[in-house]
């Protein structure tokens, strides 16, 4: 007996420490770490990279070309040889290196106005990087209050099956006296039975949003996760009291969708220079470093020819005298130091080279055309970001005075279900209504709670919601 109580002891020990560990995230945790977490965000950091990273490709294009290239050959098969000027098989090596740069002049400003249109593609890329930081904290928010309205909702479906529970015990006991029929005791024992799966329900509820909100933070472990338990009052935002054109006017000065809009419209006005540069000539200056050297033997002076010292090339008419003409053999050596040829056949080369752009198929002109298309498009959707963001602020505020209005009503609602119910209970008390309207006032008395619950919690999202378009953030910035 004692060894179990030890292991119950233990078993209590543990659980309290577990649930001592378990860490109770606030919205404003939430919400940093999903910034620095969550996936759509890191995607969103990686295109900005890339518009970095074009940017910097922009600017190397106006930096001169540098290469270099050196070659060893080995020429194997018929080669002159040098002292009988004869072809012969024999084998002859080559070495030769080069370093040569490009330099742009002029190509139709193409380089000025891609770095541009690079700089506008990284300001839209900061500029989407925002909006998905603030997508992702107001989803954040909405998920963050579905847990706190799923807690909530929990607590009244377990409140309601505790009291359902009681009044079984008291059917019981008055059937059990005579006093109300049998079919009263098994109506309580149905309402028991339907009050136990509005608990599973809840539970699976809560345990849905949890994971929700987990995956948003990108966490592995979503078993242990859970929030603080917070009271949040449904208080009006100051932001409600603005008119709707000041709010539409505001949201115009600090939302980020107009920004994305006019950055996308200034890279394509970029885009028909781009396209025009094409038709324009360019202007290169280009230079060039070369060297070569041969490891063949080379003919370095001549020699009389001792075996042969002279030959017959005519003779003198009249007399018959021999003309004769004294033969020499070269003097062959070896090739010269590598880097004595290497200095000794040295050569620049450089100029200007000019292309002038003809007739290539109508494709220059057929692109500039397309960009021109192409800027018109993005004029409209510029335009149209402009009615969305309006229509979406008339919405946000129109939403959010619909859910106060429903809020408000819910309270009055709740309000009359609890008279309502709490006569109930005492006529039910002195057996003056059934078990079954007793359970019907009950029933009707917690969906009004719910109720109550699920409309603050809305109203509270909608009006974070017209905060933002206004400029405040879902969290202030530590």
């Amino acid at each position: 007996m004692k060894i179990k109580s030890l292991l119950f002891f233990l078993v209590l020990l543990f659980g309290a420490s577990a649930s001592a560990q378990v860490k109770k995230w606030t919205l404003q945790e939430c919400v940093e770490y999903a910034l620095k977490n969550n996936i759509t965000i890191k995607q969103s950091e990686l295109d900005l990279k890339s518009t970095n990273i074009d940017k910097k490709l922009a600017i190397g294009n106006f930096l001169p070309s540098l290469s270099a290239d050196a070659s060893h050959s080995w020429n194997i098969g018929l080669n002159q040889n040098i002292t009988t000027g004869l072809f012969e098989n024999q084998t002859i090596q080559y070495t030769s290196a080069r370093i040569s740069s490009d330099v742009l002049i002029y190509n139709g400003l193409l380089n000025q106005n891609r770095l541009k249109r690079a700089k506008l593609s990284q300001l839209a890329g900061q500029y989407q990087l925002t909006k998905m930081q603030d997508d992702i904290s107001l989803y954040v928010a909405n998920a963050y209050l579905d847990i706190l309205f799923n807690k909530e909702n929990l607590k009244v479906q377990q409140a309601q099956l505790t009291n359902d529970e009681k009044q079984l015990v008291r059917s019981q006991e008055l059937v059990n006296a005579g006093s109300v029929p049998r079919g009263d005791l098994l109506d309580m024992k149905a309402t028991l039975a339907a009050d136990k799966q509005k608990v599973v329900t809840a539970e699976n509820s809560l345990l849905i949003s949890r994971l929700s909100l987990a995956q948003l933070l990108n966490l592995d472990d979503f078993t242990t996760f859970d929030i603080a338990d917070v009271d949040m009052e449904a208080n009006p935002s100051p932001v409600m009291a603005e008119t709707p054109e000041a709010i539409v006017e505001k949201a115009n000065q600090v939302r980020v969708e107009i920004k994305i809009a006019q950055s996308n419209l200034d890279m394509a006005e970029r885009d028909i220079k781009i396209a025009r540069a094409s038709l324009q000539p360019s202007l290169i200056g280009f230079y060039s470093f070369s060297t070569r050297a041969s490891y063949a033997n080379q003919v370095t002076g001549f020699a009389p020819d001792t075996a042969n010292p002279t030959t017959v090339i005519g003779q003198v008419e009249g007399t018959g005298q021999n003309v004769v003409q004294p033969n020499f053999i070269p003097v062959l050596s070896k090739a010269a130091p590598l880097f004595d040829q290497f200095s000794e056949n040295k050569g620049h080369n450089f100029g200007l080279q000019i292309t002038v752009p003809i007739f290539n198929g109508f494709s220059a002109k057929g692109n500039v055309e397309k960009s021109k298309v192409n800027y018109e498009k993005t004029k409209n959707a510029f335009n149209q970001a402009k009615l969305d963001l309006e229509t979406n602020v008339y919405k946000a505020i129109t939403d959010a005075k619909g859910a106060l209005n429903t809020y408000e009503a819910s309270l009055a609602t709740a309000e009359a279900r609890k008279e309502a119910f709490d006569y109930a209970k005492e006529k039910y008390a002195v057996g003056m209504m059934t078990t079954f309207d007793f359970n019907q006032a009950q029933i009707l008395f917690s969906t009004a709670q719910s109720d109550v619950i699920r409309t603050k919690y809305e109203y509270i999202f909608k009006m974070k919601v017209v905060e933002l378009y206004f400029g405040i953030p879902i969290i202030q910035k530590q």
